[in-house]
């Protein structure tokens, strides 16, 4: 078995230092998420560590990661050039990536810019709202929580982020006594201290983004949308049923619902692990 102690490294791309870590060996194996830093994927990295090098980083203005200009909106675009210059510095590529919610819509973008950087690609349910049939509705929603975050703050704001995701509970959240990740006081603290960031400067430029869905048919790596087993009806689950109908390829089903990787890490891995194989 490899050492389940993470490596931990900085590494400085244009406006920002990333916090990254690296376990295990075998093929190299991304886990991204936006705004989930490195330890929402902790379980997963060591359940694939005996068959993977995993590597994992906060994004920029998250966990232990910095940021030149906090005030800087931040793209998918923009944050993929950032795992760009990541992979740049493992090697160059083609890697493995597993993106979850936003992450997966970074690694769209990566995708569409690097290509050559991505052997594959599994986009767990990326929040592409604009494949949508009601995307304006959506995209009023997401604006509302915004102007929330404005006039009244992160905890009502992100109250209005959970219903409208249906990761609140509900008739489209998840169902009764399904497995859902219980992070730790740590992890907590550090989600409270990046919801002002993720709603100021991550939220809308995230679910804004319209993946050019003919560019990512026609390109090189391999591309596998996954959706929760326990989501369905969710806004992020509807999304991947979109995003997967545009390419062409069949969802592909993961165990748990939105955040399955952190609640039931050593089945997601089989899961994930079959699907890179």
């Amino acid at each position: 078995m490899p050492e389940s102690r993470p490596t931990a490294y900085g590494l400085a791309v244009p406006g920002a230092r990333l916090y990254c870590e690296q376990r295990g060996s075998g093929p190299l194996l991304l886990l991204i998420g936006s705004p989930m830093d490195s330890t929402g994927f902790a379980g997963l990295a060591g359940a694939l560590a005996d068959r993977y090098t995993v590597v994992t980083y906060d994004p920029r203005g998250i966990g232990d990661s910095s940021s030149a200009d906090p005030d800087q909106d931040v793209t998918p675009e923009l944050q993929a050039e950032d795992v760009h210059r990541l992979v740049t510095a493992l090697g160059g590529g083609p890697v493995h990536i597993f993106g979850s919610s936003g992450g997966a819509v970074v690694g769209l973008a990566l995708v569409t810019a690097h290509p050559d950087q991505v052997r594959t690609l599994v986009a767990h349910e990326p929040p592409v709202i604009e494949l949508l049939p009601d995307r304006a509705e959506r995209r009023a929603e997401i604006h509302g929580i915004y102007d929330t975050y404005r006039a009244d703050g992160p905890d009502k704001a992100m109250q209005k982020f959970m219903v409208h995701t249906g990761l609140a509970g509900g008739p489209a959240g998840p169902p009764a006594g399904a497995p859902q990740w219980q992070p730790s006081p740590e992890q907590i603290a550090r989600m409270r201290a990046s919801t002002g960031h993720f709603l100021a400067h991550l939220l809308r430029p995230t679910t804004d983004y319209q993946p050019d869905v003919e560019a990512l048919r026609a390109a090189a790596p391999r591309i596998v949308v996954g959706a929760g087993a326990t989501s369905a009806g969710q806004l992020a689950n509807r999304t991947a049923v979109a995003l997967a109908a545009g390419l062409g390829t069949p969802v592909v089903e993961f165990p748990g619902d939105h955040g399955g990787f952190a609640a039931l890490p050593e089945q997601f891995g089989q899961v994930l692990d079959g699907v890179l194989r």
